[in-house]
């Protein structure tokens, strides 16, 4: 089955009625978020508000605003900390892609981003069938809706993460123990993944994407930051502005794709092949369904750690010592580029610009392998790569998010 979304082509048509629904840095997250909540359908994303900001007006709600939260509560919430990354055991690019491999994933059974996903969703969908009937989100208890805010929370957060392909290997740490250089600098990998490219592309961004999206809920969703101009791009170019443009955004075909869930070994498996796994006792647990499916959604994502994005000239020393203070916490911990840990999109990227508090990134004279060159960031961005991961995460959330929302949106309708 499919997922949907909200396309600028019936953006502004009016929906009357909620159609059936069908780790980044900073910044990387709220790009999601952003793009995520330009999908919503009209009547969910009140509803969204309504779970996050009971308090609060509803302008001033913005799934950007959370898109952080699990990492600035990762440090409080200890046990959290796995549930932001996955890898296989039997995983180690570029050379070995096993996703997760013959031994399975590393770490408790079901404790990782795939596993989160899952939980949180699951959360979700009973809170919504616990309340639609009651009368909407007020009549949930001060403890439902908690749990539904947290759950609400790392659900932005994580189907960030698994749009960040190095949150989908165990190897050095997800590239966190892997020093590299960028531009003469002393970074290391994962950082380079989660804020230094789309840095880059910041740099790059041409002029007119300064000029408003002619979708205007869909610029109304857009918070005056530095990296406006880049989402527009990503919108304008890559996803696509359906009717409201003449050309067609380069991935516009696909985005059904993106939306489509194979089917789980538990749905296309015989009644007999299940009842021997019964009887054996064998234990089958699943992720995936057929309408949120993270591990099928990850696979061709966590591909490109071997297809590219790990080169081979970083096995031999001295790419791999670089230390890290958060390590007896999370080991795929984020390495955030500002001053005093988490920061906001806004200032991450400022800082990774050039701005003050610059620390993602170290001068040095150094012996690592350079990556930002034609060969490697070059060719990262002119195939939209980051661009496109971005996108992906947006879309799939804002359609998990109206699937799961459009029952309680029906009822306050």
């Amino acid at each position: 089955m499919r997922l949907h979304i909200t396309l600028p082509a019936v953006a502004l048509a009016g929906l009357c009625a909620v159609q059936p629904a069908l780790a980044w840095g900073a910044a990387g997250h709220e790009i999601v978020a952003t793009i995520a909540q330009m999908h919503l359908y009209p009547q969910v994303l009140p509803v969204i508000c309504s779970i996050l900001y009971p308090t609060e007006p509803a302008a001033s709600c913005t799934l950007a605003s959370v898109a952080t939260w699990a990492d600035k509560m990762r440090f409080r919430m200890r046990w959290s900390a796995s549930l932001h990354y996955v890898g296989g055991l039997d995983d180690y690019p570029p050379d070995d892609c096993e996703f997760p491999g013959t031994r399975g994933w590393a770490g408790k059974e079901n404790i990782n981003v795939l596993g989160g996903i899952r939980n949180v969703s699951n959360i979700l969908a009973q809170f919504v069938d616990d309340n639609a009937a009651r009368g909407g989100v007020q009549a949930a208890s001060a403890s439902e809706l908690e749990l539904a805010q947290e759950a609400l929370k790392f659900l932005v957060h994580f189907l960030g993460d698994v749009h960040q392909p190095l949150h989908l290997t165990g190897r050095d740490r997800g590239g966190n123990s892997v020093k590299v250089s960028w531009n003469g600098r002393v970074t290391n990998l994962h950082s380079l993944w989660d804020g230094l490219l789309i840095a880059k592309a910041l740099r790059s961004i041409p002029r007119n994407y300064t000029v408003p999206l002619p979708v205007p809920p869909m610029e109304a969703q857009l918070r005056g930051t530095i990296y406006d101009p880049y989402i527009r791009r990503i919108m304008w170019d890559g996803i696509g502005l359906g009717s409201y443009s003449d050309v067609p955004g380069r991935w516009e075909d696909e985005l059904e794709d993106w939306l489509t869930c194979p089917p789980t070994p538990a749905q296309s498996q015989s009644f007999f092949g299940r009842a021997a796994q019964f009887v054996m006792g064998l234990k089958v647990t699943e992720t995936d369904d057929e309408l949120v499916c993270p591990r099928a959604w990850a696979g061709p994502i966590h591909e490109l750690n071997c297809d590219f994005i790990w080169p081979h000239a970083l096995d031999p020393e001295p790419h791999h010592s670089v230390s890290d203070a958060h390590a007896d916490i999370d080991d795929h911990a984020h390495q955030h580029n500002c001053e005093g840990g988490v920061c906001s999109g806004d200032e991450e990227m400022h800082s990774l610009l050039g701005g003050p508090g610059n620390v993602g990134v170290v001068p040095a004279s150094n012996n690592y392998l350079e990556l930002d060159t034609p060969e490697y960031s070059g060719a990262i961005s002119k195939a939209w790569v980051v661009e496109k991961l971005l996108a992906q995460g947006g879309i799939r959330l804002a359609a998990v998010l109206n699937d799961i929302f459009a029952p309680l949106a029906e009822g306050s309708a």
